[in-house]
């Protein structure tokens, strides 16, 4: 590694180690704490002039805690006269409002892609955005990588025959073709229907699922009511059994719960947000590392190699 420098904020520290040890590497000496009232405190303790800098910060919960620690670093560095500055953000954070779906609503991510840039960030390596076009809400390049290939490794052995993969919305039609098809499986959608925020409402299942092993993908899973509801869908039309294929596991309010209590028979996630304390005991849940994904796209950008290869 070329004159690089790696640091985290407190939103995942183990995968930022992970990442360091992959690249040969340690970990940034930053204080980043907060004052006696609660403003975010940061203090980069060591030399950065003329380096290429990395912030690995996912913008999960809190979420606006951990947002303001990736701005204050970002803003340190580049007044500490760092050559470039890499926010790492395994998991984007207040993505999902992406365009107005209703009058007088905002476009969060919008605003925090402009948060991030005005902050002075040269550019951003993310996993899985919730939404693609968010990637033009940046006047800065922005790589969006795919955790399919890692996620397809830790699912290709674990499931039999007869696989159909599932799309939770039809939002998600492409992610889970893009597993159909590295599967050689068939593709079913559940029609839902969303009468307000973390509720979903089950209407349908497009496609067969008699006698099928169901595997369900997405982005993000938050309470899982989605994602249990939709897998009593599934054992009502007749599925085998059903699995569960995420990225980030935010898993707030009811979702552990709802999980143990579903008939979804385990869910892969990343680590791209850590594991609430009430979710590292249970056991549906199997935990995946994209630590190699993400050092191998920080090796290359610091060398000023593609990164394309890690798309496919």
């Amino acid at each position: 590694m070329k004159h690089m420098k790696l640091f985290t904020g407190n939103s995942n520290p183990k995968l930022a180690a992970d990442v360091c040890a992959y690249l040969g590497s340690e970990v940034g000496k930053a204080e980043v704490g907060t004052f006696s009232d609660g403003e975010v405190c940061v203090e980069l303790q060591e030399n950065v002039r003329g380096m290429d800098c990395f912030v690995l910060q996912s913008t999960s919960a809190p979420a606006n805690t951990h947002l303001m620690e990736l701005l204050i670093m970002v803003d340190a560095l580049r007044r500490s006269s760092a050559k470039r500055i890499t926010a790492v953000i395994p998991y984007y954070g207040y993505a999902r409002q992406d365009r107005k779906v209703e009058p007088r609503a905002p476009i969060t991510a919008k605003l925090v892609a402009d948060l991030i840039t005005a902050a002075g960030t040269d550019r951003v390596l993310c996993i899985d955005l919730h939404a693609g076009q968010i990637q033009g809400f940046f006047n800065l390049p922005v790589d969006n990588l795919y955790g399919t290939p890692v996620l397809l490794r830790a699912i290709r052995d674990r499931i039999g025959n007869d696989v159909t993969v599932i799309s939770p919305d039809a939002g998600g039609v492409e992610r889970a073709r893009a597993y159909a098809k590295r599967l050689d499986a068939s593709l079913a959608i559940i029609d839902k229907r969303r009468e307000r925020a973390n509720v979903a409402e089950v209407l349908h299942i497009i496609g067969d699922v008699q006698d099928r092993v169901c595997v369900m993908v997405d982005d993000m899973v938050d309470t899982a009511g989605t994602l249990t509801e939709g897998a009593r869908a599934l054992m009502k039309a007749g599925a085998r059994e059903v699995w569960a294929v995420v990225t980030h596991p935010i898993l707030s309010g009811p979702a552990i719960k709802r999980l143990e209590e579903s008939p979804i028979r385990e869910m892969i996630v990343a680590d791209t947000v850590p594991l609430r304390p009430q979710a590292e005991d249970c056991p549906k849940l199997r935990v995946v590392s994209f630590s190699e994904l993400l050092g191998e796209a920080i090796r290359r950008i610091n060398n000023e190699e593609s990164v394309s290869s890690l798309f496919i």
